[in-house]
């Protein structure tokens, strides 16, 4: 079958969800293209398998940046999940939806119908919170959202060292408020990952009308004038296209969703011409408007069994952790690493919450790329809502090649004042009394006290922590990409569902919104 009603262009989050979404309808035909292949690897299904994805390129595209020169011309590192289930695959499993804040900003912006009172329903639908369901919670939907099965007590420890520096304790990040430290909830089932793909395309595999194409390189969008008919793809070294009678729906990410608009002949005049590609449909915005949430590390060494660290304990004890998670799905195994954390106010006059701690109970080195055989524990610090602004353009017309990723980091003087403050109230939380029994000495920041010290630092080891957004997004301006319907402007039959619609950077981990978007989406359409 080559004719299908509705094709979506990438087995991401986004594309999971509205993959298993349209093909609810039985009359309603679906192919889903996914690059990478099923995933069916055990790096998947546990949890601290992200240790070997996220460093890697196993199941992961692993880009990288431009040089940055806010970070002294390194290039920074953008793993993104090439697999069904995309990132959700490799991540964190971290469940923040961001402040509600930030949905009501979109709709100031001009994008009714996404304020957080209007998607709350759908992060209510896509949820089976284990807690239960209340006025911020939903249960029965495909998203299974726990508290960890296994909880390290040096990751308990660090909130208790945010107490003691006066923060607030928080049970519930996505409940009434967001400030303060606690433990973050997970996408886990029963101590094992849930993918996008497991929650929303597990159940959906045995429908006759959803077709799963996965080892499939989208390469263009077919195009008959400004209507989307189809997509171009290869796959093992042939060239190929697929049709839609309804509309084509782009989830490729924030990274290669404009890259494939850029490819068809959808961009900047100025970008396409240079590349001596055709242009199709003159939209100023594709590319541009990349957010992420800069961060920076602080790794301790520990001498805490509690820590782990690739020592001759250390690993026994994962080894003792594998079978104990084959046994009965608990243990070390079912951790994300990254089991507490918090949001915080670099100043206390702040409205919202413009720092988010990550406390990671391994040592983390440039994305754990760099290894210690040693035990420790760190925290990352991230500055939530970026000024800096970059882009997302084209390496060249070959589709098989990476885009061109600059996020432009630390461009803006207000992000780098945000990341020093950050950067001196984690070291704060990390010298408090409560984790003075884990505590060794500083791996990589002994030296490092004065601001000047602070900034050197920053530029000589901050980067990404995974959330690119905005390079498709979303709005009425020059500079928007498509409308709140999520149609790209002045094109027919082509909509884009996915991260990149983001008009602005949430204040959190960007999976669960993410799959938010994809709900929405989806209810849009099928209503079409």
């Amino acid at each position: 079958m080559t004719d299908f009603d509705y094709i979506i262009v990438g087995g991401g989050s986004a594309g999971c969800v509205l993959a298993g979404r349209l093909s609810e309808d039985p009359g309603t035909r679906v192919c889903l293209l996914e690059a990478g292949p099923r995933d069916t690897s055990p790096f998947i299904k546990a949890p601290l398998g992200l240790g070997a994805t996220v460093p890697s390129k196993h199941l992961n595209w692993a880009f990288k940046t431009v040089p940055q020169a806010g970070l002294n011309g390194r290039c920074g590192y953008q793993p993104r999940g090439k697999v069904l289930g995309g990132s959700s695959a490799i991540n964190a499993m971290i469940y923040i939806r961001g402040h509600p804040w930030d949905y009501d900003h979109w709709a100031k912006l001009g994008n009714p119908g996404w304020s957080f009172a209007d998607v709350l329903p759908y992060f209510k639908m896509s949820q089976n919170q284990e807690r239960g369901a209340d006025d911020c919670h939903g249960t029965g939907g495909p998203l299974n959202v726990a508290d960890l099965r296994s909880p390290n007590p040096l990751a308990q420890a660090f909130v208790d060292a945010g107490l003691e520096m006066q923060l607030p304790r928080n049970d519930d990040f996505n409940g009434p408020e967001q400030e303060g430290v606690g433990s973050y909830q997970v996408t886990q089932i029963n101590g094992e990952r849930c993918s996008a793909a497991r929650a929303y395309l597990a159940p959906a595999l045995q429908r006759d009308n959803l077709k799963i194409w996965t080892g499939v390189q989208a390469t263009k969008i077919i195009l008959n004038g400004k209507r989307a008919m189809g997509v171009a793809y290869h796959r093992d070294g042939q060239a190929h296209e697929v049709h839609a009678t309804r509309e084509v729906v782009l989830s490729a990410g924030a990274l290669q969703t404009p890259q494939l608009l850029l490819l068809s002949g959808v961009g900047p005049v100025a970008t396409l011409r240079k590349h001596g590609i055709t242009v199709s449909h003159e939209l100023p915005g594709v590319g541009q408007n990349l957010q992420d949430h800069i961060d920076i590390v602080i790794p301790y060494l520990s001498p805490s069994s509690l820590a782990m660290g690739l020592t001759p304990g250390g690993i026994a004890k994962l080894t003792k952790g594998i079978f104990e998670w084959r046994r009965s799905r608990s243990g070390i195994i079912t951790s994300n690493s990254t089991e507490t954390g918090g949001f915080v106010k670099s100043h206390p006059d702040l409205a919202v919450p413009d720092l988010q701690l990550h406390f990671n109970t391994a040592i983390v080195d440039d994305h754990a790329r760099k290894r210690h055989f040693a035990r420790g524990y760190c925290a990352h610090v991230c500055v939530l809502r970026p000024k800096s602004r970059g882009s997302i353009s084209l390496n060249s017309v070959d589709p098989m090649d990476a885009p061109l990723i600059d996020p432009n980091f630390l461009a803006e003087q207000a992000d780098l004042d945000s990341l020093v403050a950050g950067f001196k109230l984690t070291r704060r939380i990390l010298e408090a009394p409560a984790l003075a029994p884990y505590r060794g000495r500083e791996l990589l920041t002994a030296n490092v006290r004065s601001d000047k010290e602070i900034i050197a630092d920053i530029r000589d080891r901050a980067d990404t922590i995974y959330h690119p957004v905005g390079t498709a997004k979303m709005g009425n301006d020059d500079m928007a990409v498509v409308d709140s319907e999520l149609r790209v402007h002045g094109m027919v039959g082509l909509r884009v569902a996915d991260a990149s619609i983001m008009p602005t950077l949430i204040g959190g981990n960007t999976n669960a919104p993410t799959i938010m978007i994809a709900e929405k989406a989806a209810e849009m359409i099928a209503v079409v």
